[in-house]
């Protein structure tokens, strides 16, 4: 039985980043930890820890160290609290992402614990109860149609639970009705200019389901090729003039899973990153307009550096 995508993808960026030596990362490393709150959460940019942010940061913290015990648990008393205010899809999928993360790295395994396994059933229920008719999942019960992010969420969390979901072939239709003449996908039906990081959540998906043919990583190639600019990154779609590094990021995960060549793009995006985006205090910030480093943004930044990394990386 294969690894979880989320699982594949997270070993990926880690075998990458660990060409670069240790000390490297040290310092972004202490920028992720010093945004932990009290109550073992991660904050944002401001406020009080989010379940959201401590997804991040815990994806962010796995790539470049381990976990240590102090952490694990403080996590752990974290995912307890959080559990029954956790609802939404992005939410559930942070949510159990994290006490995977936990668990991986010798921590408590929260999703054994029986309020964990009542709690899933329910979410899952709830979960379920977005899917359309069109084959998607919408963004919440007043959605009328499926949404390209939403449904990746959802069978994301369903795959990294080793749970299966209802009527695959439906998702796959879904997808590829959104999939539009410029080769890329848009995020809901009524769009007609597609987007970068929902190709990046369509293609995830086909790939899952083993819905990837020569055509359509043809399509995605060409897409992909109009959104790369030259500030060295990838902008989210083709009015956009600019890079940021989320695009960047899923357009390098979206080459990587149709199997496409990084070309220049492997030189340009990491001298976008690390010129452009990175602070020598510690973080990375979503593009060059932006003046504050997250850790949302620390771990696009490090997954672009992952994905990039070549073979005898020094800097």
């Amino acid at each position: 039985m294969s690894l979880p995508y989320l699982i594949q993808l997270a070993e990926s960026l880690q075998t990458g980043l660990r060409k670069y030596p240790p000390e490297r990362w040290e310092k972004h490393r202490s920028f992720l930890l010093a945004q932990q709150c009290e109550d073992g959460g991660f904050r944002g940019r401001e406020g009080d820890s989010d379940l959201y942010y401590t997804g991040f940061a815990v994806r962010a913290l796995s790539l470049i160290g381990e976990l240590d015990e102090e952490l694990l648990a403080r996590l752990g008393t974290y995912l307890r609290q959080e559990q029954q205010r956790t609802y939404s899809p992005v939410d559930v999928l942070n949510w159990i992402s994290c006490a995977v993360a936990v668990q991986l790295a010798g921590g408590e395994d929260v999703l054994s614990e029986s309020s964990a396994a009542e709690w899933l059933d329910r979410v899952f229920a709830d979960l379920n109860s977005l899917r359309r008719e069109d084959g998607g999942f919408a963004k919440g019960p007043e959605g009328k149609l499926g949404s390209t992010y939403q449904t990746f969420l959802v069978v994301m969390t369903h795959n990294l639970l080793g749970r299966t979901i209802e009527s695959p072939e439906r998702i796959v239709d879904f997808m590829f009705d959104r999939q539009r003449d410029d080769g890329g996908f848009v995020e809901i039906a009524p769009m007609r200019r597609s987007g970068t990081n929902p190709t990046a959540a369509a293609v995830a998906t086909l790939k899952l389901f083993g819905a990837v043919d020569a055509a359509l990583i043809a399509d995605v190639r060409d897409y992909l090729k109009d959104v790369e600019q030259d500030d060295g990154g990838v902008a989210a779609n083709t009015r956009i003039p600019f890079g940021d590094v989320l695009s960047t990021f899923t357009a390098l995960v979206t080459k990587r899973d149709l199997g496409i060549e990084l070309g220049g793009l492997q030189f340009t995006a990491q001298d976008f990153v690390k010129q452009g985006l990175e602070f020598p205090t510690g973080g990375f910030r979503a593009a060059l307009w932006d003046d504050q480093a997250d850790v949302e943004y620390t771990y696009y930044a490090l997954g672009v550096l992952g994905l990039t990394a070549s073979n005898a990386q020094d800097d």
